[in-house]
């Protein structure tokens, strides 16, 4: 287990100190007040709020609702109940997914077991605080008297490139991962075309475990296979690199694109592709899933926000 969730067991009721967005006032009462404008202990920004329906099992276990945690932070929740399916959580992409009665999770696009699974009661899911710390990775606290959940606010920790010269994605907008030579991005070419066909499933698991990409879980795979670690989210990729105009798109280039109402934002990249020269770009989406797009005719040439060069 991380130092940070053994750090959680023997702290788990101290509550962190934290912020809450006026979206979750819906959780608190008039005489309970989320505390605002702090931080955790560790300097961590945090959502907090006030649960009135958690509940606690015969063995003493402390439940609390997961879609009041997730409205405090800010995030989006689609709970699939009709079909079984997952229930996916996240901003511009899907971060986060689970299945009630099922310890395995997706987590930041990687599958991790749960202490506890997730379980459906009266409609709702209910999650045990220890299993939301280890899902979300990262710190929660909470106090089952006052009923005032803690969150610190989570980070895409593969938003932090592993490279020599490492920096956050907030510092990076003009740093090069690395340098590939032309035959390299002939050959990042040739590599993605392999996938082409491979089906299309927002905010999937990793392609190791579900034969499945979405947008930028595909740009993710085909540029790890070269050295380079992209972030799992699409707007966190938007972040890396240095942009560039049209006139000067380059093979290996990542081409970034709005989704009109899909976001608070139509600013916020929705869909993410690699050029590959020739006016066209691989990318995934619908059906048929992995496929090649005219970049500069279409649909695709009115939604395009912006084009970024990170090698």
């Amino acid at each position: 287990m991380p130092n940070k969730h053994k750090k959680l067991l023997s702290t788990a009721t101290v509550l962190l100190a934290a912020v809450l967005s006026s979206t979750a006032c819906g959780y608190s009462s008039k005489s309970q007040k989320p505390k605002v404008n702090a931080v955790t202990p560790d300097g961590m920004q945090a959502s907090s709020y006030y649960e009135k329906s958690a509940i606690t099992d015969a063995q003493g276990k402390y439940w609390i609702p997961l879609k009041p945690a997730i409205t405090s932070l800010g995030y989006r929740m689609k709970d699939d109940a009709t079909h079984g399916g997952y229930t996916k959580i996240g901003y511009s992409d899907v971060m986060y997914m689970l299945r009630p009665g099922s310890p395995q999770v997706f987590s930041l696009g990687e599958k991790i077991t749960l202490p506890q699974a997730p379980r459906r009661q009266e409609g709702q899911i209910y999650i045990t605080p220890l299993a939301l710390s280890k899902f979300l990775q990262t710190e929660v606290g909470w106090n089952p008297q006052s009923g005032e959940i803690n969150i610190a606010t989570p980070t895409d920790h593969e938003s932090i490139i592993k490279s020599p010269s490492a920096k956050s994605i907030n510092e990076a907008k003009p740093y090069r991962i690395q340098s590939i030579s032309e035959a390299d991005k002939k050959e990042l070419v040739a590599y993605a075309k392999k996938f082409l066909g491979v089906p299309y499933e927002f905010g999937t698991g990793p392609y190791e475990e579900t034969k499945k990409f979405d947008c930028s879980s595909f740009t993710r795979h085909v540029f790890k296979q070269f050295g380079v670690n992209l972030p799992r989210l699409a707007k966190d990729q938007d972040n890396i690199g240095s942009r560039v105009q049209r006139s000067s798109l380059d093979v290996g280039d990542l081409i970034f694109f709005t989704v009109p109402g899909r976001f608070e934002s139509d600013a916020i990249p929705g869909h993410v592709g690699i050029y590959i020269g020739d006016g066209k770009f691989i990318h995934t989406w619908g059906d048929p899933g992995v496929q090649i797009s005219d970049l500069d005719t279409g649909y695709w040439s009115n939604v395009i926000l912006h084009m970024q060069r990170i090698l």
